[in-house]
């Protein structure tokens, strides 16, 4: 359980250098790319944040395609509120640590026990990691060179892709994310940057709305 979840704390944590890397490379100082990760914690919002302000996107649309893909945290919270119904004292700090690689390795454990080790030990892991490899990126970017011709900008969506694949289960998930997927990269030569995000949003409603509708179809030739 502990080696499980320091595992996954210190796999994904390292990638935060990536995101140093490429948040300096976008044009952000070192105290921004660090305040980032320090207050936001939440890799994909963070690299879809800069990766939209290097592609020369509006700033307020890149931050509202972060936000937007931050608030699955929430509906995680909800989620991991039940399982590990930590004191109320706690919950606010906890709250900053509710991010994909955690709920998964909360979700994993037999008891709520477990969950709870497993939480703590994910979240303080990535949180050190991260917000050191962010430093250490960002301080070392120069050194780098071209930071494009790294592709560091692909590690952390990369890794939130091997995280979340696993989790694709059914077939409405599965059409959901290839849906996503195709809005996503279809509309990027079309739209600003940082809209397509948005855009692959649409995926989900669109994907319930037609199985939504199937049903209601099934049950009127029922009755008839």
């Amino acid at each position: 359980m502990v080696r499980d979840a320091l595992g996954v704390g210190v796999a994904v944590g390292l990638s935060g250098f990536a995101f140093g890397v490429t948040s300096a490379g976008a044009g952000l100082s070192v105290m921004q790319s660090c305040a980032l990760s320090l207050l936001v914690f939440t890799g994909a919002s963070q690299f879809a944040l800069v990766g939209a302000l290097a592609a020369g996107g509006n700033p307020l649309t890149a931050a509202a395609g972060a936000f937007f893909l931050g608030t699955r945290n929430a509906f995680y919270g909800l989620r991991l509120s039940q399982l590990l119904a930590l004191p109320r004292s706690v919950r606010p700090l906890a709250a900053h640590w509710v991010i994909d690689e955690t709920t998964a390795v909360s979700l994993i454990q037999p008891n709520r026990r477990a969950a709870r080790i497993g939480f703590t030990v994910a979240g303080l892991t990535l949180y050190v990691l991260w917000n050191l490899t962010t430093l250490l990126g960002a301080l070392g970017a120069e050194a780098l060179g071209d930071t494009d011709a790294w592709g560091l900008d692909a590690a952390g969506p990369a890794a939130f892709l091997a995280l979340l694949a696993p989790m694709l289960r059914t077939a409405t998930e599965r059409a959901v994310a290839g849906i996503a997927v195709i809005l996503g990269l279809g509309s990027l030569p079309l739209l600003p940057a940082g809209v397509p995000v948005l855009a692959a949003a649409l995926a989900a409603p669109a994907v319930l709305w037609f199985q939504g509708r199937g049903t209601g179809d099934g049950r009127k030739g029922t009755r008839r």
